[in-house]
């Protein structure tokens, strides 16, 4: 089942109007001199100061980093990332364009923080020992290798399951998430600190390649390799005696293998009939320097990094700043299992592997439907040469069904809008979960953003001591085939900027008055003075929004008020609640950001991601927790707010083998109704959707509103 939240932007206006395998990073041939920019165009340079360091400054950027390495004595250092060491786009003084370029010494397992300004390192920090960066591609493909090439584990596989070829073997790698003493034990050494990764293994039983669903067969060893060392520090299950059978249905839904499937259709329904999407004069919108997109009074600049993925910079209407930067910047998804060794099973996608090294080459017709604009982007490989991921983004217009309408009933005249979106999207892929991100630009002035999940549960075998037939914290989704209930708790970064730099936020809910007939009620609005009291859980009784306000006297011409933006949550389906883990739990610590659906934070370009810079193996409470300690002041100021949503997910049988879309707002759906879902065995539209995509690694929706409030 793929979920959506959503929340929203809004501003009253109307407007009338008369489109696993990893996905892999080719290197780099030409378009040496742009960032983020339009597939198929000719190289040019934006003339726009945030925007994404080009192949060439990837480039130079990386030399410069490998020749005072190696002046060190380090010849081989691995990349984590080179990006943009951005700044606030407004300053009086812009620096020049910077690159922060993020490093591992695999001789030492010390990470190194570096500044490079044209061809030259102007500082050079290393972490404390211990403190890991995030995961890359390469080294998710170094754990599963290390795993699977293990004596000690082909010699456990042999013994328990008969297992002897390790190419039928999948290790999908996870954060290591220090839950316990005892996990926190596997993080010390003898000086060189041990770069964690957990190898959930399942076996391969159909298909020559890699085509089987995997996910119907899990087994119940799971080695924790070290990256540092390329060895295996620990195998969890061994002591499970006798071991338990690894399920052994045909369970799949890749277009190759339906004929194997145990109990599942094993062919095709008929096929239906094409739906085609044609804008004959092209579509509305424009693109200019590369990435600026103008659309119906909207400018956006559309950006990318190697860890939010998308981002949204200097967003305007007619040309009155609203935002200056928006994106997705942290993700917690906690498993709700309390055996063994299911208490590690937690990962912050964002800062653990990265959205953009997680992001898909996208298609048309199979990913994006109707006139579609495509973004190509360039990120560092972990050598650090610059490589080019094709179509990350997609941009297309949307008809989203009637914008207003009024009969006057007394003579029948009609007056009716339809309405359409601007819709910006990316796809990442996070091991087994799809996350289909997707900014929405509305003619009434409002922006909405959703998030979408597809892909494949993560699933295992019951523990011991469980009934195998009704697991204690999961759902079996197929014969012996346990899915855990779990949540994803996601966190957007919103630098607001409405009519202005100064801002006030505050806080409005809709309340019940005393009066003589009972009939009463109205919003009662609160400012949030402080950081402290702006820590906020959002009341579905009282319809809560936060609006946010100029502050600088940019008033409303008709109520005299301020000009404002409202942030309405959940404006799909129902609210969501908050991190269910327990307080006391180094979930709820690490990932404290989930425990309100509101945060705000007086701007300092240093707090990027609310559970900090760090967070793989990372033992103390960083990010938000931590910087509204000194409780600054939040009126008049230039703010930004953190909005926290999520889906708890109770898997069902419907979502196995593989989940469909399905919105939150969509109040009933078959429950344990049926023993799969036959939407897995729609025909595949062949010219649409090949059979292989370049595509890379990567883990259901939520949607809010940001909504003009005395705006116009």
């Amino acid at each position: 089942m793929l979920r959506s939240c959503v929340f929203s932007l809004v501003r009253h206006l109307t407007t009338v109007s008369s489109s696993t395998c990893r996905p892999s990073l080719c290197l780099l041939q030409a378009t040496n001199t742009r960032s983020v920019w339009s597939t198929g165009q000719e190289p040019r340079r934006s003339t726009y100061l945030q925007d994404a360091l080009t192949p060439d400054e990837i480039q130079t950027a990386s030399s410069a980093v490998k020749g005072y390495m190696s002046a060190s004595g380090v010849d081989d250092p691995r990349f984590v990332a080179v990006s943009l060491k951005e700044h606030k786009p407004n300053i009086d003084e812009p620096p020049k364009r910077q690159a922060e370029v993020l490093v591992l010494n695999p001789s030492t397992g010390i990470a190194t923080e570096m500044l490079v300004q044209g061809d030259e390192v102007i500082s050079s920090e290393d972490l404390p020992l211990g403190t890991q960066p995030m995961l890359t591609p390469a080294d998710c493909d170094l754990a599963e290798s290390i795993s699977k090439s293990s004596e000690e584990v082909q010699r456990a596989l042999k013994e328990r399951y008969d297992i002897t070829d390790m190419d039928k073997v999948v290790g999908d790698p996870w954060s290591v998430h220090l839950a316990s003493e005892e996990d926190r034990l596997l993080v010390e050494g003898d000086g060189k600190p041990k770069r964690l990764v957990q190898t959930f293994l399942y076996q391969r039983m159909e298909g020559e390649g890699m085509e089987c669903n995997h996910y119907a067969h899990p087994i119940d060893i799971l080695p924790i390799v070290d990256l540092n060392s390329k060895s295996v520090v620990r195998i969890d299950g061994l002591d499970r005696l006798p071991a338990p059978k690894v399920p052994t249905d045909s369970v799949n839904y890749h277009r190759n293998l339906l004929h194997t499937n145990s109990y599942l259709e094993t062919q095709w329904r008929p096929r239906m009939k094409d739906l085609s999407i044609v804008q004959k004069d092209g579509p509305s919108f424009n693109v200019s320097d590369n990435n600026l997109v103008d659309w119906q009074g909207w400018s956006i600049r559309v950006g990318f990094n190697y860890r939010e993925g998308l981002v949204l910079q200097d967003i305007k209407y007619k040309g009155r700043p609203i935002m200056n930067r928006a994106s997705l910047v942290e993700m917690a998804v906690p498993y709700g299992d309390p055996s063994a060794p299911f208490t590690r099973k937690c990962a912050f996608d964002v800062g653990d592997y990265g959205l953009g090294y997680c992001a898909n080459s996208l298609e048309l017709g199979c990913d994006c439907l109707g006139h579609i604009h495509y973004f190509d982007v360039c990120m560092a490989d972990e050598f650090g040469n610059p490589s080019v991921k094709k179509k990350a983004i997609c941009m297309h217009e949307e008809d989203t069904g009637v914008l207003f309408k009024h009969v006057e009933y007394r003579n029948g005249h009609n007056e009716s809008r339809r309405s359409r979106e601007l819709v910006i999207s990316s796809i990442a892929t996070v091991v087994n979960y799809e996350y289909l991100f997707y900014w929405r630009f509305k003619l009434d002035g409002s922006i909405e953003f959703e998030i979408k999940l597809s892909g494949e549960l993560s699933t295992n075998l019951t523990s011991s001591g469980e009934d195998p037939n009704h697991p204690s914290h999961g759902v079996l989704v197929a014969p012996g085939v346990n899915a855990q209930t779990h949540q994803h708790m996601f966190c957007c970064r919103l630098d607001m900027s409405i009519d202005g730099e100064k801002n006030t936020v505050s806080e409005v809910d809709i309340v019940a008055e005393d009066s003589p007939y009972g009939n009463a009620f109205g919003p009662v609005e609160t400012v949030l003075k402080k950081e402290q009291d702006a820590v906020r859980l959002y009341d579905a009784n009282k319809a809560r929004s936060w609006k946010i306000s100029n502050a600088e006297g940019k008033l409303n011409s008709i109520t005299g008020k301020p000009t404002a933006f409202k942030l309405v949550p959940f404006t799909s389906g129902a609210a969501g609640p908050t991190v269910l883990t327990h307080d006391t739990s180094s979930v709820s610590k690490k990932g404290a950001f989930a425990q309100a659906h509101l945060w705000v934070t007086a701007f300092d370009e240093k707090e990027r991601y609310p559970a900090g810079e760090y967070t793989p193996q990372s033992l103390e409470q960083d990010g938000l927790p931590k910087w509204i300690k000194g409780n600054r002041n939040l009126e008049a100021e230039n703010i930004v707010l953190w909005h926290s949503f999520g889906v708890t997910h109770v898997p069902r049988v419907e979502d196995f083998p593989i989940m469909n879309e399905e919105c939150a707002s969509k109040d009933k759906y078959p429950w344990y109704w049926l023993s799969y879902h036959s939407y897995h065995f729609i025909q595949v539209h062949r010219k649409r959707c090949p059979s292989h995509l370049h595509i890379t690694i990567s883990p259901i929706s939520s949607t809010t509103l940001l909504r003009p409030h005395f705006f116009a």
